[in-house]
């Protein structure tokens, strides 16, 4: 489960009607993919996977049975918060809820950033006015994709420079 962030490719208005073409949503180039990666104390700022942040997206759920996840945060003993809706991390990214509707407190479900573009030249374009869009076409302007980012603690830089889906 995933969601691809894109820049928005941005037209020229025509030099003689001044409309941009084409109308139709385009992708620029690939910024980063944010998924959901299980169960996180974002009080004590952990991940309830066993072997760390670089494995939370290897192995089963804890839901499946999995032994590789703490049933409570190993820092405090939090236990996990039982959802009985779809606002959690895996409803936002099969489009069930909002990132405004997605706890950050307690011990909640997160998600991860796998970037592919270098974070600071992301910032530097957002801060300039330009638009990121999801791979369903929705936008986001820079203090948008800012609270986005907020909700994935879990951060990886390994794919920058490397396109992928």
């Amino acid at each position: 489960m995933g969601t691809n962030f894109y820049w928005k490719k941005e037209h020229s208005p025509c030099s003689q009607c001044g409309r941009s073409e084409p109308e139709e949503m385009e992708y620029g180039n690939h910024i980063g993919k944010r998924s959901a990666a299980g169960l996180y104390c974002w009080e004590c700022k952990v991940t309830l996977c066993k072997k760390g942040e670089s494995q939370v997206h290897m192995g089963n759920s804890l839901e499946d049975g999995d032994k590789e996840w703490y049933t409570s945060c190993p820092k405090c003993g939090r236990k996990p918060e039982e959802s009985k809706d779809w606002k959690t991390s895996a409803g936002l990214e099969l489009g069930f809820s909002k990132y405004t509707e997605v706890s950050v407190e307690g011990v909640q479900g997160c998600s991860s950033f796998s970037w592919v573009e270098e974070p600071n030249v992301v910032f530097e374009r957002l801060d300039s006015g330009h638009t990121v869009i999801d791979e369903y076409g929705r936008g986001y302007m820079a203090e948008e994709f800012k609270e986005i980012l907020e909700r994935c603690p879990i951060l990886f830089y390994d794919s920058v420079g490397v396109d992928f889906s």
